[in-house]
């Protein structure tokens, strides 16, 4: 039989008409009374009006009152996803008013509400009497939901995207747990809203068992507050966070004020403040603020981990051939080694920075052009006999008083040259000229200058072949030629103290970080460098190097890997496969005796995501060191199935060996309900810390903004 169908039934509608609005029936059959004032649809009925669909199994329509009588079973899909079923309906011509027996309603294809009756008010609320709601599926081997609501009535705000729950009772597994008189809670499709949000239980053996109730305020939409009250039997703390997005930027505070028996009759606290904006004429303004009353509160209550607090501001811009900053730092360490001699640390530093990139048409190669002007202060005036004990206990490589300012100035060429088969010549050259101010230091004058000229030449030869499966290799060996030498006074060494050798500086005209040291001399550097790609994704590549020196001007650490006449070998091999990632650096003598090595492994799996990474530094009291250090760190995520999940982490610290810290947790998430179980150990202690356990505990419910489809279990059927 063909099925009857009307595109525009203004007719059945005609109180919308003067709203335009449009309404499409398709029924197998459809008859008008001889007045028309009645039409009847009957078989596999569907009327599509205002974006919404419903589908009942015949309708009868009355244009005298605007009234729809549905014989169910029926179905209506809501213009947001919402879907509701039932037995028999009355409905207003717009579906706006009207009640339905039986309904079950689904929200985001998540929670479900099974209700004897669902009255529609006005188009926007949907009111549900003697109601069961959950998102936990329901099969015949568990016909009782992990958890459910059951409500005298349940009131949905179509327009607010709110649940409103009256005289509900909380049950698990059919046990009531709670009863709430009235009770509100965010439907799936809403992504913010003020409320409380998923409580915490924490246990530390330093603050003892408490609860975390965080509650959520909207402030607009480009804006949100998160109280956080957190008490327990030995504190008393609230904590904050503000989120503020603008056209031109964010800005992120965050604090936390408590008072516990730690430290009895004292307020601690801490602020901190990020901001990222944009400013006219393509600048960014990076903030970076943090306050907080003792060195050990961040620690103990696990809001950073941090040993050294900055505030930072900095401008910058970034073009194609040009880049400037001004920035400004005050540092604090919260190292309990470093407090004592703080004074003699530069806490204080600012810097302004100009480079210009271009390309001279005369010699070719591309030039840049580098104006800087830094500083930075220490708090302590003089040297007294009390600093020079605390930093002999601390072992700190120096301790001055000294203030510095430099104005520096830097001009660099280089031009590359490809020669027959393939090889590539370059030739690079260097001007440095920095100008001192010191203060508070007898053994350097109050002004000092130093002039830097540098000159090098490079060869190298990429070589590259494909073999017969596809795969691609590329061969480079290289070698550098360079002189330096610096005129001038010798100045202070405050930004260059601590030197890394690796693959990334082998060819740089000058492996020290900072400005106070160049790299002087006649030196030669050697390196070959292989990638292999594999069709597939896998990589290999690794690279050797080494520096070889005319002569030893003692200018490096020993654990720099660059001390002597020829520095130690620099090894550094990467392994990248599916879902294996493994990367190792290396530095070691002609004896194999390594001065540092640094290992990290990582493996993504389908269930096994973990990683760990190993690093070895030799001693050297140059850099604050008296003995070898060492230090292993792994992170493990397992999956046992869809739902259950285990993780672990920890660090050991081989200078002790002992561990510093470990991690266990497991986690279950379904369809409708996340568990999450912690246990931390924190093994450290200091003058301003002590060793602490934490666990947590923490269960939310899916369903009420968000979402466990993910994670849904399935029904079994047997037969």
């Amino acid at each position: 039989m063909l099925r009857a169908w009307s595109l525009v039934l203004a007719l059945i509608l005609s109180p919308l008409a003067a709203q335009a609005q449009v309404a499409t029936l398709v029924a197998d059959s459809v008859s008008i009374s001889s007045d028309g004032d009645t039409v009847v649809a009957r078989g596999n009925v569907e009327i599509f009006f205002d974006n919404q669909r419903l589908l009942a199994k015949a309708i009868t329509y009355n244009r005298s009152n605007d009234e729809l009588q549905i014989t169910g079973p029926i179905t209506l899909i809501e213009t947001d996803g919402s879907v509701m079923t039932g037995g028999d309906a009355t409905l207003s011509g717009d579906f706006k008013q009207g009640i339905i027996s039986g309904a079950r309603f689904i929200l985001g294809g998540q929670m479900q509400i099974a209700a004897t009756e669902l009255h529609r008010v006005d188009g926007r609320y949907n009111q549900l009497y003697k109601t069961v709601a959950s998102s936990c599926n329901v099969c015949q081997h568990r016909p009782t939901p992990l958890w459910r609501i059951r409500a005298r009535r349940v009131v949905h705000d179509q327009v607010e995207k709110q649940l409103y729950f009256y005289h509900a009772r909380f049950e698990v597994v059919g046990v009531p747990i709670f009863y709430f008189p009235r009770l509100r809670l965010p439907d799936p499709t809403l992504r913010r809203a003020t409320g409380f949000l998923i409580p915490q239980i924490k246990t530390s053996s330093n603050l003892g068992i408490g609860l975390k109730s965080p509650y959520f305020i909207t402030l607009g939409d480009h804006a949100d507050l998160r109280l956080t009250p957190y008490v327990s039997a030995d504190t008393r703390t609230l904590e904050a966070r503000f989120r503020r997005e603008f056209s031109f930027g964010s800005l992120e505070l965050s604090g936390a004020i408590s008072r516990d028996d730690l430290l009895p009759g004292d307020t601690r606290a801490y602020a901190f403040a990020q901001g990222r904006f944009r400013l006219p004429r393509d600048f960014d303004l990076n903030l970076d603020l943090g306050l907080v009353s003792d060195n050990s509160y961040l620690l103990t209550y696990g809001y950073s981990g941090t040993d050294r607090l900055g505030n930072s501001a900095e401008i910058t811009r970034t073009r194609r051939n040009e880049y400037i900053s001004f920035s400004a730092e005050k540092l604090r360490s919260l190292r309990a080694s470093e407090i004592p001699i703080e004074d003699t640390l530069a806490t204080f530093l600012g810097r302004a920075t100009y480079e210009r990139r271009f390309n001279p048409g005369l010699v070719g190669g591309e030039a840049r052009l580098v104006f800087d002007l830094e500083g930075h202060e220490r708090l302590a005036d003089t040297i007294t006999p009390a600093l020079t004990a605390a930093c002999l206990v601390a072992s700190a490589p120096e301790c001055t008083a000294r203030d510095v300012v430099r104005a520096g100035a830097l001009a660099n060429w280089r031009r590359d040259w490809t020669l027959g088969s393939g090889l590539i010549a370059a030739a690079e050259g260097q001007l440095a000229a920095d100008f001192y101010w010191i203060n508070q230091d007898a053994a350097f004058a109050d002004s000092l200058t130093h002039i830097t000229p540098t000159a090098a030449v490079e060869l190298r030869w990429p070589l590259s072949r494909m073999t017969s499966r596809g795969a691609s290799d590329i061969l480079e060996p290289v070698v550098q030629i360079a002189w330096t030498d610096t005129l001038g006074a010798n100045v202070p060494n405050d930004d260059s103290k601590l030197v890394d050798f690796d693959e990334g500086n082998l060819l740089s005209l000058s492996r020290f970080p900072g400005s106070d040291r160049y790299e002087r001399g006649w030196r030669s550097t050697v390196g070959l460098s292989w990638t292999r790609l594999v069709p597939g994704g896998n990589q290999y590549s690794a690279t050797v190097g080494r520096v070889f020196r005319a002569d030893d001007l003692g200018q490096f650490t020993r654990a720099s890997g660059l001390d002597g006449s020829s520095s130690d070998w620099l090894i550094a091999t990467q392994l990248k496969m599916r879902h294996l990632t493994l990367t190792n650096r290396s530095l070691f003598d002609d004896t194999f005796s390594f001065s540092k090595s640094e290992s990290q492994l990582a493996w993504h799996g389908d269930k096994l995501t973990a990683s760990a990474a190993f690093i070895w530094v030799v001693d050297d009291p140059d850099e604050g060191r008296t003995g070898d250090t060492s230090e292993l760190n792994f992170d493990a995520t397992y999956a046992l199935d869809r739902h259950w999940t285990l993780s672990a982490n920890g660090s050991y610290d081989g200078n002790t060996n002992n561990a510093t810290n470990a991690g266990l947790g497991i986690g279950y998430r379904n369809e409708c309900v996340n568990i999450d179980l912690s246990l931390s150990r924190r093994f450290t202690t200091s003058t301003n810390v002590t060793a602490s356990t934490d666990f947590g505990f923490s269960v939310s419910l899916n369903g009420f903004g968000q979402d466990g489809r993910d994670h849904a279990r399935t029904c079994k059927y047997s037969g």
